[in-house]
Parts: structure tokens; sequence; C-alpha cells
């Protein structure tokens, strides 16, 4: 999958500058001590079965297109605690990957993807960002958080499964552990074989590796913060061990929305 993201970083350069925002100026806002991301749990809660996403269900309601309307009303710079912020940006990715879909763009084929991530902007705190620059120029580069990466989720079945609730400030380091922990022990995801000493795993690993290998050395230093089995994590702690990665499957993570609804 390295063509694509090669194919994006082209796209980008040939775009010039950044349009990662600095500054926010949203009409009507919000204060910083009534942001809620109530909206979006109630869509999760209510449209989620084991990761997998009920876009027409989502379509009909109209909830999302009033949460997008609340992130569009907040200054996440007037956020005071970090995680507040992480938390605000995590929702907005899951939220805005959703709304994608229910545009119409898809990020399965080379040049869905540079639509899907590049080509469509979003509208938070007054601006717009897409969700190439919110994940690398905000998630990343901002909170240096590799857990992120196990929060977001771009709306295909390779990513991580999207989570029946919010991630919320007061819960969101016992959150992010939770969903690091599912990604890392699913067997759909990653696998390790013992006797040959060979870890497959999520191009995730790859694609991000400087940002898990920042903070526990190696991919597989950090992986073994969060496998189930003890033992194995001593193994992957230590060298040894090979590294393949797995396809990622660009297929839609649910029920596919209506042809003519949003």
């Amino acid at each position: 999958m390295s063509r694509w993201i090669g194919a994006i970083l082209l796209a980008v350069m040939l775009a010039g500058c950044s349009t990662t925002p600095r500054t926010f100026q949203p009409a009507d806002p919000i204060a910083p001590d009534r942001v809620s991301h109530r909206a979006w749990d109630q869509i999760v809660q209510a449209h989620l079965h084991d990761g997998q996403v009920d876009y027409p269900a989502i379509q009909a309601d109209g909830m999302l297109d009033g949460y997008l309307r609340e992130l569009n009303r907040i200054d996440p710079t007037r956020l005071l605690e970090r995680q507040d912020q992480l938390a605000f940006w995590i929702n907005a990715y899951n939220a805005f990957a959703v709304k994608g879909i229910l545009d119409h763009y898809s990020p399965m084929t080379l040049w869905g993807r540079y639509r899907y991530f590049i080509g469509r902007d979003y509208q938070v705190g007054g601006t717009t960002i897409n969700l190439y620059d919110l994940e690398r120029q905000v998630l990343i580069e901002q909170f240096h958080e590799p857990l992120m990466h196990f929060a977001i989720v771009c709306a295909s079945t390779s990513c991580p499964k999207l989570q029946p609730w919010a991630y919320q400030p007061d819960q969101l380091d016992r959150q992010l552990v939770q969903v690091a922990k599912a990604f890392i022990n699913d067997s759909t995801r990653n696998r390790f074989d013992r006797k040959l000493k060979t870890a497959s795993l999520s191009m995730i690993f790859q694609w991000f590796e400087k940002d898990f290998a920042d903070a526990a050395g190696s991919a597989l230093a950090y992986i073994a913060r969060y496998v189930d089995d003890p033992e194995l994590a001593k193994e992957l702690a230590q060298p040894g061990y090979s590294i393949e990665y797995l396809d990622y499957d660009w297929s839609l993570n649910g029920i596919p929305p209506s042809p003519h609804g949003s």
C-alpha cells in the first residue's frame, strides 16, 4: 500500500502549503466548558454493531449533521487540557470520516483515497481541514500519542473498529488503552508465530513506524506493552522476531449508504 501513500505525499507537495488551521474563529462559538460529544456518543451507540457501521441509519436520522455543526462552533485551541483537545480531535476525525462515506467518497481505490483523505474538506472552528492534515499535522505532530492510531477510523475493514461510544477527556487514557489492546490482539489484524518468530502486522505499524519507535524503541516493543500473552510480550520486547505486513483491506466497514441520500 506504499504506492497510495506516495501518491498522496506527491499530491500534498504539489498542492503547496499545508491547509492545517492554526487559528480558529467560529461563528456563534460554544464556550470551552460547554463542549460536549454527547451527540456523537448517541450516534455510534445507536448505529454500530461490533464495529460495523449502519451508514443508511446514520444517513436517515440526521443527528450527524447537527454534531458537525457543533464542531464548527468550537475553537479547539481554547480547550485548556490536553485530554480535552485530543478527545475533540479523535471524535472529529471519526465523525468526518463517516460524513465522507455518506457524501459518497470512498477510500477503496487509489484515486478514491486521494479524494477521501485530501480532496474533501470539513469545517471545524470556522475553518477547514481534511482528514490527511487532521491526522498528520494535528494528531501526530501536536500530540505525539501513538495510541491515537487505534482510535481514529477511516471507514475501512482493516482500520481499527469504530467504537460505540465517544472519546471523553476524563476517560481518555482508559479508552485509548482499551482500543489498543483490542486492535493488537485481534488476529485478523495482527498475528504472531512463536515457532517461526514472525510477526504479521497491520500496515499501520509500517506507515507510522516512527511514532511507535519514538515511544518504545521499535514497533514490536510498543506492541509488547499491549499483547495479552505475557510470554509473547517478553519475546517481542527482545530482538529476534522478523516482521511481515498484512494486506490492507480498504473495503467499507459496514452497510453502504443509500446512493440517493446525504
